[in-house]
């Protein structure tokens, strides 16, 4: 059994491109504009419309949830936020969570950030937090981060079929998930410091 703060002390992730930062209040400038990019938001399925009031005390008690881990995705040569990957819905009696990422627009897609972003956050989770699975959900017209999700290891499991209504149209949902015993991807071990 895992225990429910395993992400008390969330550190500073870096890899070769990118650092995960705990995400954060000073954060919203860069995480704003993702939330209303029409191409970030059907990526993800959202319909909801938010509020500046709500991210900013929405990122204001990021800290205070020590039963998940949320990284704002930073390039470090000029401190550009380019989005945020998160490990959620901790089942601490099945050392599981779930795993998102969204990156702020299609200025930052395909140029390898969501890569090292999910690599970083899946080695987190086996390599330091002792998880034995990570799973996602993913929209089948995506098919540019499904090859991401498998190239990390990630195995398809499941589908739930029409599973998301955008513009008119029904789309399936692929579930897919990577345990601790998969092989994954031999690359740089990243760099762990605490904030």
């Amino acid at each position: 059994m895992i225990s429910s703060d395993v992400f008390r002390d969330q550190p500073i992730l870096t890899g070769a491109r990118i650092r995960l930062e705990p995400l954060g209040s000073r954060h919203f400038e860069g995480i704003w504009p993702m939330l209303s990019e029409p191409e970030s938001m059907r990526l993800t399925g959202t319909h909801r419309q938010f509020t500046e009031d709500e991210i900013r005390r929405w990122l204001a008690t990021r800290q205070d949830h020590h039963d998940r881990a949320d990284w704002a995705i930073v390039r470090p040569e000029d401190n550009m936020v380019l989005g945020e990957v998160v490990l959620s819905e901790l089942d601490e009696h099945n050392a599981s969570v779930s795993f998102r990422i969204s990156l702020v627009g299609p200025h930052v897609f395909g140029r390898g950030y969501g890569t090292e972003a999910t690599r970083l956050a899946v080695d987190y989770a086996f390599d330091v937090a002792g998880l034995h699975r990570v799973h996602l959900e993913v929209y089948d017209f995506n098919p540019r981060a499904q090859r991401v999700y498998e190239k990390c290891g990630f195995v398809r499991e499941g589908l739930h079929r029409e599973a998301l209504y955008w513009d008119g149209r029904w789309y399936h949902c692929i579930t897919m998930a990577i345990l601790s015993t998969d092989p994954r991807p031999s690359r740089p071990r990243p760099a762990v410091r605490n904030p």
